[in-house]
């Protein structure tokens, strides 16, 4: 049987409220990670994030349209909308008995921000402009910019990838502020030392997020699909 991997929703709106996940984040975790993929719904009360932890093999926390709620990191004021703090509330809860019972998790984007703020990190919102907000964008020019990160040697990033400094794109309002306790900075952006990667290993199993998007090019890529080829080892083992 092939690994399984949760893939937490988001809250959206199509006429009615909806659980929403982006197609690109599901076909590289089965075409190139081998993962049967599990969506998981952020709604308060659907599932038991103790009993869910037990039966997956890996989660992944995906980008979305919105932000983190400033409560959640004990910021000042309110973060740019919009928000979804039935998401912010499922992901740092499963993400959290994922870690306990040694289980890997991955984030991308929100992901990374949402599990920053579980190893106890916080956000700033109005980054520089290379970190380009998308709301206004079509969908097909969101991932048309990309930059420069550099990779920390001898880090788990440069290790996969077999790089030291790669191009990608970065579409999001907020970012790491203060890095959380625990967690190893893998990529710097080139421009303005933004952390834009990091990992760790506290409970045996990795956490590795990236605030990149490596879903939208995984196949066109090398260091995309050695992202999610990553992924494919870790939930395997």
């Amino acid at each position: 049987m092939s690994p399984l991997i949760g893939v937490l929703c988001c809250n959206e709106v199509a006429d009615r409220p909806i659980q929403a996940v982006a197609t690109r984040f599901i076909r590289p975790l089965a075409e190139i990670s081998g993962a049967t993929v599990l969506l998981v719904p952020a709604v308060t009360g659907a599932f038991d994030a103790a009993a869910l932890a037990a039966r997956l093999d890996g989660l992944l926390l995906t980008g979305s349209r919105s932000n983190i709620a400033a409560r959640r990191y004990g910021g000042d004021g309110i973060a740019e909308g919009p928000l979804d703090e039935e998401r912010d509330e499922a992901a740092i809860a499963l993400a959290g008995r994922m870690i306990d019972a040694g289980r890997p998790v991955f984030g991308i984007c929100r992901g990374l921000q949402e599990l920053n703020v579980l190893f106890g990190g916080t956000l700033a919102d109005g980054l520089a402009a290379h970190h380009r907000e998308g709301d206004h964008l079509p969908y097909e020019a969101l991932f048309d910019h990309d930059h420069d990160v550099d990779l920390r040697a001898e880090g788990l990033l440069a290790a996969i990838t077999g790089a030291r400094r790669i191009r990608v794109n970065s579409v999001h309002r907020q970012g790491i502020e203060r890095l959380g306790r625990g967690l190893t900075p893998e990529a710097h952006a080139a421009g303005d030392g933004l952390v834009e990667a990091f990992s760790a290993r506290p409970a045996g199993a990795p956490v590795l997020a990236v605030q990149w998007h490596p879903e939208w090019d995984a196949a066109r890529r090398p260091e995309s699909r050695a992202f999610f080829h990553f992924v494919g080892e870790a939930i395997a083992a």
